[in-house]
C-alpha cells in the first residue's frame, strides 16, 4: 500500500517532468521543477505547472515554499505565501491533482523560469483536528486548484 509520494500527471507523461526529490540526507524539503518553460513580467503572478501530482495519508498535507535561491536571487514569491496541498487533492476529476506552483514577481525585471528548474520545496507533515470535526464526512472534492473556497 502507498503511504506517501509523488506521480507524474497524464497529460506530462512521457515529457521531461521531474519527480521532486530531496538533494542532501538532512533536506527537509522535495524540490519542485517547472514542468515548461515560464517567462513572469515584473509585478506579475504566474501559476508554474510542475506535472507533478502528490498522494499521502488522510491527515497529512504537503506544505509548498518558494526555493530560497528563487526568492533571493530571481525576487519571487508564492502569491498564497505557503501552498497547501491536501490528501483528497490527489486524482481529483478537474485536474488529477497537478501541483501548481503560484508565484510572483516582485522585482524590476523579467523573469524566466526554465524547464526542469528548480522554484519551490514541498514539505510533507501530519496535523491535528479539533473535538466534534465534522469535515470528511460529506461530499468529496470534485475540483482542482482552489477548489474548496471562494
Amino acid at each position: 500500500m502507498k503511504t506517501r509520494g509523488f506521480e507524474i500527471v497524464t497529460i506530462y507523461r512521457g515529457g521531461d517532468v521531474h519527480l521532486p526529490e530531496r538533494k542532501t540526507g538532512a533536506s527537509t524539503g522535495y524540490d519542485f521543477a517547472a514542468a515548461e518553460a515560464v517567462d513572469i513580467a515584473p509585478g506579475e503572478g504566474k501559476l508554474v505547472p510542475t506535472g507533478v501530482k502528490a498522494y499521502m495519508r488522510a491527515d497529512e498535507v504537503l506544505l509548498i515554499y518558494i526555493r530560497s535561491s528563487a526568492a533571493f536571487k530571481k525576487h519571487l514569491m508564492l502569491m498564497n505565501g505557503v501552498g497547501v496541498i491536501d490528501a483528497d487533492y490527489y486524482g481529483n476529476a478537474e485536474n488529477e491533482g497537478h501541483i501548481l506552483i503560484p508565484v510572483f514577481n516582485y522585482g524590476h525585471a523579467p523573469v524566466h523560469i526554465a524547464a526542469g528548474e528548480r522554484v519551490a520545496q514541498g514539505i510533507f507533515t501530519s496535523y491535528l483536528t479539533v473535538d466534534g470535526d465534522t469535515a470528511g464526512y460529506g461530499a468529496a472534492r470534485t475540483g482542482g486548484f482552489g477548489s474548496t473556497g471562494a
